[in-house]
């Protein structure tokens, strides 16, 4: 089993003055030797949040969360996750396929290895 880590680039949604074209780099891992149920997202200057794997499966289909995170489907082809923390709340929106490609390759990571 491997650790799976996906760069990717989301955009921000904030009343901040940030332009609307602006995106920032965002990083998925996902390591199944040490939590095999959790994925990690790494955004610029904060910490890394750890929430389940499921919770982002579901919510790019239907509105989910727990405790501090929230994802949920965003049109057709955008979904945001929603991260709270003492700080505030981070409002991330993705490309779809980027989330569904990073769990594809995470279901690949935690397959057994058979022969």
């Amino acid at each position: 089993m491997s650790v799976v880590e996906q760069y990717a680039r989301a955009h921000i949604v904030s009343d901040a003055e940030i332009p609307e074209d602006e995106s920032i780099p965002v990083v998925l891992r996902y390591d199944p030797e040490t939590d095999p149920r959790s994925v990690r997202v790494g955004l610029p200057g904060t910490h890394e949040w750890t929430f389940s794997r499921s919770l982002l499966e579901q919510g790019l289909r239907a509105p989910a969360g727990s405790g501090a995170v929230r994802v949920w489907p965003c049109g057709r082809v955008q979904a945001v996750v929603e991260l709270h923390s003492e700080q505030g709340v981070s409002v991330v929106q993705f490309e779809t396929k980027t989330l569904m490609r990073f769990l594809r390759r995470t279901y690949l990571a935690a397959a057994p290895v058979t022969g």
